[in-house]
């Protein structure tokens, strides 16, 4: 994995298609949500994964993703930051900042592990 093929992943992420994102990772891939039960639910296989990922898209449904932000790669690990923005019916900016991190298998993601910081509670969907 290189960053820069790492970008695209979160290129691919803003752009919400999740064909593309798919093609980043490993069949046997895995995804711990940033959100839900566990807390933060875990998807496990490329369908799951999959759903997970239309999943957290629906719940961040009206934010807009920045881009850019700190991503390094060390052997096998990695990681990103994130940020997302909305601004409610009366007019106050609302921003999710996060951070992933990665384990790769050559140039895959074999896991996604989701991390955000909020600035209000929030509730997950039950789907999540």
């Amino acid at each position: 994995m290189t960053v820069e093929r790492l970008a695209r992943f979160g290129d691919a992420w803003r752009r919400k298609d999740l064909d593309a994102l798919m093609e980043f990772m490993t069949e046997d891939c895995v995804f711990h949500a940033s959100v839900g039960a566990e807390p933060g639910t875990t998807f496990r296989g490329s369908d799951e994964v999959r759903r997970g990922f239309a999943l957290m898209m629906a719940f961040d449904e009206g934010y807009e993703s920045r881009p850019g932000g700190t991503a390094f790669i060390t052997g096998d690990q990695g990681a990103t930051q994130w940020s997302y923005v909305h601004t409610d019916e009366s007019g106050v900016v609302h921003e999710v900042r996060g951070c992933d991190l990665f384990t790769f298998e050559g140039d895959r993601i074999r896991v996604k592990d989701a991390y955000r910081k909020v600035d209000a509670d929030i509730t997950a969907p039950a789907a999540l």
